[in-house]
């Protein structure tokens, strides 16, 4: 198995990157390339689909070359994405007829108040399990078709296509032969039914998207073509496909119920598997595919925090304090114990279980005493006691996936910190299982291509390839850490304006 080379590419929102692994689960060399913005106007943000697909096959080529391997050894690619960005394109020419419109696009929001107003979410949600919002990809589907000139003509002649960038991505390798999305990604699209997982006609319907622009929906480990020879130089299989926080879930283990990975970048997205229980969500998480195998989906609820790595950089830059996060750290570790400040970073908004998008940000407890220590410790503080929001709502829809010795994976930037993984394990009340290797996207994919390819005889196998993870168990006893909870509760209560 050590010999065996699984190619991720991870089309990400900022770059694209692809990095060799071997059977094992071992990154043996990686190469990326940053990927351009696009703001046209306020609110809007778009990417350049064939500035993508340039850059997959240049970081699929550099990656193999840098591991001094040919791309024939190559046993098969997995591809995990940006999951609501899409784009249409003309089928004869592959030619875009419109940038890729991003996930963090909000153009399509008064789309989405209309639809809500005449009263459709609660069908949306039962359907899709998601909320009617800009963020998904139907409805900038619906913009594009109307927007730009002639497409709803060229879209009812059968001219054109769409898809996600795992979709477009995959029909350019494959010279146009295969046009697939996984099951994840075609949950994130307000269009798919996650019942009868398929395309739903009642949502296409009410989003005014024909289905014959729409990709086949297959297994996140499945046949999805070759790459065209041409392009990289063998016609290597592509076996593996995710969105990225469904990847990073199989890169962090979490195929099992109860099992929940969270990612601390800007913000943080938490994931719990449900096994095959489709949760509903009275707390407005959302729920989504975590996976599909053999025709077998199973479900996860997921939450997201607007701000996480971004109030450290408040601190480090709206206050002053040098170093980076590192800087911010050094301070929060020399904040008085029992301070009882406590900072919401509402700086956006509050996303999960809240979804309050007027409310602000704001201190609490401030006394004489208190100073840049105390509020950079309630700045990891408010990463920790969101987490918990969002454990305290999992396990509110799905009581049945918490059963004993539940632990939360996380990787991304804050949780290279042993100290804060430490805090976080305290104030959740959860104990916390670091990433060694926090490539967990890349490697999920990797790992989705390895059991399309037969490397792996079941998913179970595959998770085993990950690296460990190290270990923190809550030490902060349980009057101290409901106290902290109860205090941050308050306090969120005190910001929101929606109740």
């Amino acid at each position: 198995m050590s010999e065996t080379l699984l190619l991720a590419l991870d089309q990400g929102t900022t770059s694209t990157r692809a990095i060799l692994f071997d059977g094992r689960g071992k990154a043996i060399a990686e190469a990326g390339k940053p990927l351009e913005q696009h703001y046209p106007a306020d609110g809007w943000v778009e990417h350049d689909a064939a500035e993508i697909f340039q850059a997959s096959v240049e970081v699929l080529k550099a990656a193999v070359q840098k591991a001094g391997r040919a791309m024939a050894e190559v046993t098969a690619i997995g591809i995990t994405n940006q999951r609501e960005t899409v784009v249409i394109w003309d089928k004869a020419t592959g030619e875009p007829i419109h940038k890729a419109i991003v996930w963090q696009d909000r153009r399509t929001a008064p789309t989405c108040e209309r639809l809500r107003a005449a009263g459709h979410e609660a069908r949306v949600s039962e359907t899709t399990g998601l909320l009617l919002d800009p963020y998904f990809s139907g409805t900038k589907i619906a913009w594009m078709l109307d927007e730009v000139p002639g497409a709803r003509a060229r879209a009812a002649a059968g001219e054109l296509l769409c898809g996600t960038m795992d979709a477009w991505v995959i029909w350019k390798l494959t010279g146009g032969r295969v046009h697939a999305t996984d099951a994840t990604n075609a949950s994130r699209t307000l269009l798919f039914d996650l019942k009868t997982q398929a395309w739903s006609a009642e949502m296409l319907d009410l989003l005014d998207v024909p289905a014959a622009l729409l990709p086949q929906v297959l297994d996140c480990a499945a046949d999805y073509g070759a790459a065209d020879a041409g392009l990289l130089g063998a016609a290597v299989p592509i076996r593996g496909v995710a969105g990225d926080q469904q990847a990073a879930l199989m890169g962090q283990g979490c195929v099992k119920a109860g099992e929940m990975k969270a990612t601390y970048g800007t913000g943080c997205f938490m994931l719990v598997n449900t096994g095959e229980f489709l949760a509903p969500s009275r707390a407005r998480l959302l729920t989504t595919v975590a996976a599909r195998l053999g025709g077998r989906p199973t479900y996860a609820l997921e939450g997201s925090i607007f701000i996480a790595g971004a109030a450290l950089q408040w601190i480090n830059e709206g206050l002053g304090v040098a170093s980076g996060g590192s800087g911010v750290e050094a301070l929060a570790q020399t904040a008085r114990p029992d301070h009882g400040v406590v900072l919401v970073p509402a700086f956006t908004g509050l996303g999960a279980p809240w979804w309050d998008a007027d409310a602000r940000g704001a201190l609490f407890g401030l006394t004489r005493d208190a100073g840049l220590a105390e509020i950079a410790q309630a700045a990891f503080d408010a990463c920790a006691l969101q987490t918990r929001d969002l454990i305290e709502a999992m396990r509110a829809d799905a009581p049945q996936a918490f059963g004993a010795g539940v632990e939360l994976r996380i990787d991304g930037g804050m949780s290279r910190s042993a100290w804060f993984s430490q805090r976080l394990a305290d104030l959740t009340g959860v104990a916390v299982g670091r990433a060694s290797y926090q490539e967990t996207t890349a490697l999920g994919a990797a790992l989705f291509a390895g059991l399309g390819a037969g490397v792996y005889a079941t998913v179970e196998e595959a998770a085993s390839a990950r690296p460990a993870t190290e270990r923190y168990d809550p030490a902060l006893n349980a009057h101290a850490r409901e106290g902290a909870y109860a205090r941050w509760l308050d306090a969120v209560a005190r910001v929101r304006t929606q109740t």
